[in-house]
């Protein structure tokens, strides 16, 4: 029998197993929803039998479904395993990536994909830049650090920028919150309350940079270093604070605050992975923005990638 197996129809099958359904899978591909779609029933069609049920949610893989991606956790990684020696035996194995961030949150996601990341290239040194950074391109040019994690991109530096993800940040509220009826805060809602932020500065805050400054608002502010000690002073009434959706997901699903949106449209951030640019073209540059973004969108709810 002639086989129509490729890589690309294995990767498909773990890209579906992994995100759960057509659409986010489609998203973690960088492809099409009927471009997916059509790999799949390309694969059924020749063999006669569907790969699995179309309406199970998640996706429930058939014997024939289950059959390749038993051969897709064998093959796939031999094959990246095997790329990424042919690079290690081209260009060398030494490297290091030290790691500066400007987002408080950023370790929640960080930490797990530095472990994959780890285990794909163990020879090259991995760090994180001790403590929250407030210039962290400016460690770059400082030969201080390799990769900085930031929020936006400033075309007058000299660095190239690689897109991670984008996500919604949100208002949190204590349950009895006068404010809590509200199915969105405008940003006059912040003006008779205290906001509860990081020890950060304003211009590195996206509800003061896009909402509060551009409608002339000046809030009274309380700052702490921890998330949890926020969330604290939120559920007792001191304040509202404001974090990305995924960062407050757990103290949302345990009850213990509420969320509303800011502003009717709601209000989004960014972020990207900035390195000077000879650093772009190692390998191992790609595959750790690879690995961070597909890391991210399995593991962190309501993110969209760049």
């Amino acid at each position: 029998m002639q086989s129509l197996l490729e890589l690309r129809h294995l990767k498909t099958l773990v890209a579906l197993r992994e995100a759960g359904n057509l659409l986010r899978a489609a998203t973690l591909l960088n492809l099409t929803q009927s471009a997916l779609s059509h790999q799949v029933k390309q694969l059924e069609d020749h063999h006669g039998t569907p790969l699995f049920e179309r309406k199970s949610v998640p996706i429930r893989f058939t014997p024939a479904g289950e059959r390749l991606l038993k051969l897709a956790d064998s093959v796939l990684p031999q094959v990246e395993g095997a790329e990424r020696d042919l690079v290690r035996m081209a260009q060398g194995v030494a490297g290091q990536l030290r790691i500066a961030v400007e987002c408080h949150t950023c370790f929640d996601w960080l930490m797990p994909a530095m472990d994959v990341f780890r285990s794909r290239w163990p020879e090259v040194e991995l760090d994180i830049v001790s403590g929250f950074q407030a210039d962290p391109v400016g460690l770059l040019y400082g030969h201080r650090a390799d990769v900085a994690i930031v929020s936006d991109i400033d075309a007058d530096e000299t660095v190239d920028y690689h897109p991670l993800f984008r996500f919604e940040i949100v208002a949190l509220l204590a349950k009895d919150h006068p404010l809590a009826a509200r199915d969105y805060l405008r940003a006059k809602d912040f003006a008779t309350d205290t906001l509860i932020t990081y020890p950060v500065p304003d211009d590195m805050l996206d509800v003061v940079r896009q909402v509060l400054q551009p409608a002339g608002i000046d809030t009274e502010r309380r700052t702490t270093e921890l998330t949890v000690a926020m969330l604290q002073l939120v559920a007792s009434r001191r304040g509202i604070a404001t974090l990305p959706l995924w960062a407050a997901q757990n103290y949302l699903d345990r009850d213990y605050v509420l969320s509303r949106r800011i502003t009717r449209n709601g209000l989004t951030g960014s972020l990207y992975a900035a390195c000077l640019p000879e650093l772009s073209s190692r390998p191992y540059l790609a595959d750790f923005v690879a690995t961070t973004r597909e890391s991210c969108f399995l593991g962190l709810s309501n993110i969209e990638l760049l």
